[in-house]
This record gives structure tokens, sequence and C-alpha cells, in this order.
């Protein structure tokens, strides 16, 4: 099993940390608003809490805030995340839903690896699952899919043993330069929300055939 640390206190943040508790997993909850940080973490159960700034106590560092402030948390955090892997969970969607708020050559995953330590390790993953799907789980015994970017295998391994750990199914999209791709699923899932599904009960996946 893994050790997590959670930065960030909203529904993603809460509903993964709560999946990973039930795996079996440790986690360290952190926010800025320390007293709201010791709230979800005695409503979860089993969660521990760290302060904002210090050096996250989990090898895997779920970055769980909006993605406007995700490069900035994880330069103010600087040389306590060296040798961490940090799980980019966020979509860079323009407000108006037409884009992705990152250079064209870029993606949110691959701005913020700029902003980590030389020897941290970007994730990209659990952009394309909705909070309330996560925390609903599987439907139809059907496990609900991960897809999971970066640079580095052995990163790669323990995210996808950590959503493992979550009952998810992990998918190895390739290099972080895939996370753009990523994102763009969150994009479409956004834009199918808005055009035809008309609500986020749903969840994008791999069917095998044959």
């Amino acid at each position: 099993m893994s050790s997590i640390s959670m930065i960030g206190l909203g529904n993603v943040a809460r509903v993964l940390a709560d999946r990973a508790l039930a795996g079996g997993n440790t986690v360290e909850i952190i926010g800025r608003d320390q007293a709201k940080a010791k709230e979800v973490a005695a409503a979860l159960g089993g969660a521990t809490v760290g302060t904002a700034g210090t050096a996250p106590a989990g090898d895997i560092v779920v970055l769980a805030v909006p993605y406007a402030g995700a490069a900035a948390v994880v330069r103010d955090y600087g040389d306590v995340l060296s040798g961490k892997i940090i799980v980019d969970i966020t979509n860079p969607v323009a407000p108006d839903l037409r884009g992705l708020v990152v250079p064209d050559d870029s993606s949110g995953a691959q701005e913020i690896a700029k902003a980590a330590p030389y020897d941290a390790y970007v994730v990209k993953a659990f952009n394309t699952v909705f909070s309330h799907v996560l925390a609903a789980g599987p439907a139809d015994d059907r496990p609900l899919d991960v897809f999971i970017a970066g640079d580095d295998v052995q990163a790669k391994v323990r995210v996808s043993a950590f959503v493992e750990s979550l009952g998810l199914r992990p998918w190895d999209t390739g290099e972080l330069f895939m996370a753009r791709a990523l994102e763009n699923v969150g994009l479409l899932e956004l834009g199918l929300m808005n055009h035809s599904v008309k609500h986020t009960h749903f969840s994008l996946g791999i069917t095998l055939l044959g």
C-alpha cells in the first residue's frame, strides 16, 4: 500500500482520501486552513493532519487544488517535494470551455512539473473522473478507468498500484506530454455534459474487444 499526502480540502481530495483509506493506504490531509484540515481528517477517520508548507509525509503527494494556483503551491513547497511523486489531478480548462489555459505546446501537468524540484516526479491522473462518480465507485461490475501519464516509469508503476488499491483500473498513456491529451478529455467530458449527456453521471473508459 502507499503513503499518501493530500494537498487540498475540496470534494475530490475528500473522495480520494476516503477511498485511499478504504484501500489500506495511509493518508495525510494538508490544507492552508488547519482547522478545516482537522475537520476533514476527523470526518474521514484514520487520516492524519499535516502542516501546509512543510515536508509532506507521503511518498505520493496528490495535488488536489484548482489549476489556477497549482504551480504556485508546488513552488511554495519547493525542495521539500524532492524525491516525491506529485500526482496532478487538475483540468486547466478555460472559463468559456473553449480550450485550455496553457501554452499550445504544453499541458497543465507540464507547467506544474516546471515548478517542481528537478528530482520530483509529476504524474497526471484522475482528471477524467468526476468526483461523485469516483465516490460511487464502479457500476455494473465494470471498473472505473484512470488514465495516467508521466516521464518516470517507476513513478507510474507506483501510481498505478495506488489506483488499483482504490478498486480502479489504471491505464498508462505514455510520457508526460500525453497529459495535454488527457486534459482535452476532461474538456470533452464537459462538452458531453453540456450538449448531449446533460449530466455528469458518466465516465469514459476502455472496452477491450476480443
